[in-house]
């Protein structure tokens, strides 16, 4: 059925229409989905229906220790070259719109976070980025947090041409990167691990990041008591300490459990 006038939103110099109708559609399909490529071309297509060129749908990992935000890539397409130019000028570090995704409630719009860090130490390089960003066509996005109970677990971002969204669409295309989000996990087998995350209230202290990350390299305690400078049963109880911090039943489910939590990689 073709979409009618009520289905559909117009913007300003906007070539294509956004077909209400389509996204809801697209929450429905999604479920039906047999395999994550299968998931990606219907995302993509109805994507391209929005008018939007560029996107990428991320999971995050954020570990006790560091405090900051890593990306794994789940889907995505970007211009030629702007990964490459994005990860050898180091924009992750001051790239605006992973610092404001880091409190951010709700959907918002890249030069939303710019307007942000107004008077900000890296505002100049925020700027270059910006910048580099527009000469590949990237000349402005949404952006749409996906939070889970312990924070931020991922993130859809949609870039190209300018494009005016209705409070409408904002409110489609948020659930749509939070059903694909979970749909692609699921068909991975991820979906489960990450749902049981650390409880915020019990995070990890330095020493016992230190000693997670050499258990994980198959070191044994008394290596790691020699490293460290600490005596075998000192490591003993920060071992015991982690099992119970991760509900672990042994050291070998401990380093599992934290690959699984991004406490480690």
């Amino acid at each position: 059925m073709p979409p009618t006038a009520s289905m559909r939103t117009w913007g300003p110099d906007r070539g294509v229409f956004v077909t209400i109708n389509s996204l809801i559609q697209l929450l429905v399909i999604l479920e039906e989905c047999p395999d994550p490529d299968a998931v990606i071309a219907e995302l993509e297509q109805v994507l391209h229906l929005s008018g939007f060129e560029y996107y990428g749908l991320l999971r995050h990992l954020q570990t006790p220790a560091q405090q900051e935000l890593r990306a794994a890539p789940l889907a995505g397409r970007w211009p030629e070259q702007w990964l490459q130019i994005y990860a050898a000028k180091k924009y992750v570090r001051i790239d605006p719109m992973v610092r404001y995704l880091t409190h951010a409630q709700r959907p918002f719009r890249w030069r939303e976070s710019m307007a942000a860090f107004n008077g900000d130490a890296h505002r100049r390089r925020m700027e270059q980025m910006m910048v580099d960003a527009f000469g590949h066509g990237l000349e402005d996005g949404y952006l749409f947090p996906i939070h889970g109970r312990n924070g931020i677990l991922g993130s859809l971002s949609l870039g190209g041409r300018p494009i005016e969204l209705s409070p409408v669409e904002i409110a489609l295309l948020e659930a749509v990167a939070r059903k694909t989000f979970w749909r692609l996990l699921e068909l991975t087998g991820e979906a489960e691990a990450l749902e049981t995350v650390l409880p915020s209230e019990t995070p990890l202290t330095r020493r016992e990041m230190e000693i997670l990350h050499y258990l994980a390299e198959g070191m044994t305690s008394m290596e790691i008591s020699k490293m460290l400078k600490i005596s075998n049963h000192t490591v003993d109880w920060y071992m015991n300490g982690l099992q119970n911090k991760l509900k672990a039943k042994n050291r070998q489910q401990a380093v599992a459990l934290a690959f699984r939590h991004g406490l480690i990689s």
